[in-house]
């Protein structure tokens, strides 16, 4: 009981300090109510939306300071902490969407937790109209939860007892080399080279034409592989508008989403020199891989299916590069905002433009997701390159004695058998919650198989684009978007930390 008093305590003190970083993040926003006050719906309302919260973390965290006495967490408490750190910053995170655009609390909710958690997943439409402020809210949310919302408490706070445990509870389960020794030192590295990305995406968009509140919101999103944007159309409006640089926009929304998806640790060791880093291990060797993989079989079921291949063979009709260039334009920017698990899109992925082939790959990309250290979901591609190998383990024990120890070897290290047995057993928890949220889609809706299935693909790999449409999401039942939002913090967590937040056990 004294444990259990000890640990609650610790977590409600933490709490209170997770707070005062929260308050000041609610009023970034009000600069754009301030420059746009009087037009574009921003006003009182607008200036409501974001003062009630801030003003809730400002007076609710020096009494949870006060109140509950500081001590370190361990392991089982800072797992339960991440878990609630995330459910309360979307519960105040809301409250700017009930309050400015009169949504419903679980809509408010549900939007909030796609964008901490970098899902990208929308219940709302007319963007266009909006006003600025929410749209910024909406940016700020997927770039502080980018690279993890305690992991930006720590960066801010500094020294605090546990940390070590908190940012494991947050961040990927699977042991990476830190850039240099401290995890204060790891964090204020990581959140400078993103600063600096985002930084540098937003002036390089400006210079291709993009308008300055774009540019800004993009590149958060872009780096984040969040995939809001302020725009129905997503990157879409800038070609759909006319906009003389559309395309080259589009490569370079693609080239930032790539930087998201990829290890931050291998953009530490290129910055500091070292190129191998490109290349030199096993799993940025199979994300270039799977990105030329996808983009050929893609691109060719295209051209197959618009019968451009059969009409090349035959020259029954002229070639144009053109149409070849905006063929792979298409493919490529898709393969990459999915697999990145960004989401942004310059053509639907549920159009004719993409045969059922693709469909199906794009399935297959949802569940694959990003690199391991980046602020990409999905299962991970270091993951699955460990599942790959251990298939291949198993194949060669068949030539040879079953009582042959072979141990798995990922870029000259032995990996433990604790890690082989976290992978698996998280690969099993993926799929359970893929299962069980693709009935309850079907259960409560009219929705068919690859819909059903593509919205909690969708929810739990933290990707966005699925096959409902956003009037389909903001109608579906709210069983199905409670089961969505927990689907959507269990994906970024990687399980663990949410399945704990519901064992008795852990609480004792």
């Amino acid at each position: 009981m004294k444990r259990r008093r000890n640990r609650l305590a610790c977590i409600l003190h933490l709490t209170g300090n997770l707070l005062k970083i929260l308050g000041p993040v609610f009023l970034a926003p009000l600069l754009p109510v301030l420059i746009c006050w009087g037009t574009q719906g921003e006003g009182w309302r607008t200036l409501a939306a974001f003062g009630v919260p801030a003003a809730l973390c400002f007076a609710i965290a020096p009494m949870l300071c006060r109140l509950f006495k500081r001590a370190e967490p361990d392991l089982t408490g800072s797992m339960l902490f991440c878990a609630l750190a995330w459910l309360l910053a979307s519960a105040l995170g809301a409250l700017p969407f009930v309050i400015a655009l009169r949504s419903p609390y679980i809509d408010g909710y549900f939007e909030a937790m796609s964008g901490f958690t970098t899902t990208g997943i929308t219940v709302f439409s007319g963007l266009d109209d909006m006003p600025r402020s929410i749209l910024f809210w909406r940016a700020v949310t997927q770039w502080v939860g980018g690279l993890g919302i305690l992991s930006f408490f720590l960066a801010i706070t500094f020294r605090v007892g546990g940390a070590h445990h908190i940012f494991g509870a947050e961040s990927h389960k699977i042991a990476a080399r830190r850039p240099v020794p401290g995890l204060f030192n790891t964090l204020k590295i990581l959140w400078t080279i993103y600063a600096l990305f985002t930084v540098g995406s937003a002036i390089l968009l400006i210079l291709e034409g993009m308008p300055p509140f774009d540019a800004l919101c993009h590149s958060m999103t872009a780096l984040s592989t969040g995939g809001f944007s302020p725009h129905d159309s997503s990157i879409a409006h800038y070609r759909l508008v006319g906009h003389p640089n559309f395309r080259l926009i589009e490569y370079t929304v693609a080239f930032v989403m790539m930087l998201g998806g990829i290890n931050f640790l291998v953009h530490y060791r290129v910055l500091t020199g070292t190129m191998r880093a490109l290349w030199d291990n096993i799993e940025i060797r199979w994300w270039w891989g799977l990105i030329c993989g996808f983009c050929l079989l893609i691109l060719l079921d295209n051209l197959h299916a618009t019968g451009t291949i059969k009409a090349l063979a035959t020259s029954s009709r002229p070639f144009r590069l053109g149409d070849l260039e905006r063929a792979f334009r298409y493919t490529l920017f898709q393969v990459v905002s999915i697999l990145t698990t960004t989401g942004f899109g310059t053509k639907d992925i549920g159009s004719s433009f993409f045969p059922v082939l693709s469909r199906q790959l794009f399935l297959v990309m949802m569940v694959i997701g990003g690199c391991v250290g980046s602020t990409g979901g999905g299962i991970k591609v270091l993951r699955v390159a460990i599942l790959h190998r251990l298939m291949l383990r198993q194949i060669v024990k068949l030539r040879i004695s079953q009582k042959a120890s072979h141990g798995l070897v990922i870029d000259q290290r032995l990996v433990p058998q604790e890690e082989i047995d976290r992978v698996v057993a998280l690969f099993f928890a993926w799929l359970l919650f893929l299962i069980v949220g693709a009935g309850l889609t079907a259960f409560f809706s009219h929705h068919g198989i690859a819909e059903s299935f593509s919205g909690m693909a969708s929810a739990v790999g933290n990707i966005g684009p699925c096959y409902l449409s956003v009037a389909h999401m903001k109608a579906i039942h709210p069983v199905v978007k409670i089961c969505y939002i927990l689907g959507m913090l269990a994906g970024r967590l990687e399980m663990l930390p949410l399945l704990l937040l519901f064992w008795r056990r852990a609480w004792t």
